[in-house]
């Protein structure tokens, strides 16, 4: 299955919180930022762990090239966002798991321990389940400040990408999380695979 690996620049150099939460955003500044949205790149292999995913979960990884690729932010839709965001946070306990050559572990929706990737594909089932657009909840590979591999959800919409994270009850805009993250890329749902085949 092919992916469409998803590069941008992030021009921010503040770390901010959209709506409030638990965690610290950290120091702000009063540079403006400049959003610039998610923009495709060349075709990539997805990682093995969701092709696994999608083979169990094949209704989550439908897309349809006729649905908005970003959605409209408005109240009601960042109330979904946030709802969903610390609902699955809290519902999951966290759990490191190893994905080894045994292939004993793998992502699931809804479990009651588990690690970063379920956390966010859980989110995404929800957001699914709740009517949103598949094409504007992306799966994100990124890296911790540390340097740790770490999977979120980026929910595009018309007033920027928002990132929703199980290390952090609030819903941040991902232009604002340089300090946080450094992103390397962004794993879009199969929608050439699905597309063609009707």
């Amino acid at each position: 299955m092919v992916r469409r690996s998803v590069s941008f620049i992030l021009f921010a150099t503040a770390t901010a919180v959209l709506c409030s939460g638990t965690a610290s955003a950290g120091p702000k500044s009063s540079t403006t930022s400049v959003w610039t949205p998610i923009t495709e790149a060349a075709p990539t292999l997805a990682p093995f762990q969701h092709v696994r995913f999608c083979l169990r979960y094949p209704s989550d990884c439908k897309s349809d090239s006729s649905q908005a690729d970003r959605i409209e932010l408005n109240t009601e839709n960042l109330d979904l966002l946030v709802r969903v965001n610390r609902g699955v946070n809290a519902a999951i306990s966290p759990v490191r798991k190893a994905y080894g050559a045994e292939l004993a572990d793998g992502w699931t929706i809804a479990p009651q321990m588990g690690d970063c990737n379920d956390y966010a594909v859980t989110k995404r089932h929800e957001l699914l389940e709740s009517g949103l657009p598949s094409r504007a909840l992306r799966l994100s590979v990124v890296k911790t400040a540390s340097g740790i591999g770490h999977l979120i959800l980026v929910v595009a919409t018309t007033k920027g990408d928002m990132v929703l994270d199980n290390l952090n009850a609030s819903i941040h805009l991902r232009a604002l999380l340089t300090d946080l993250f450094l992103i390397d890329e962004i794993v879009k749902p199969h929608a050439e695979s699905h597309e063609a085949a009707g």
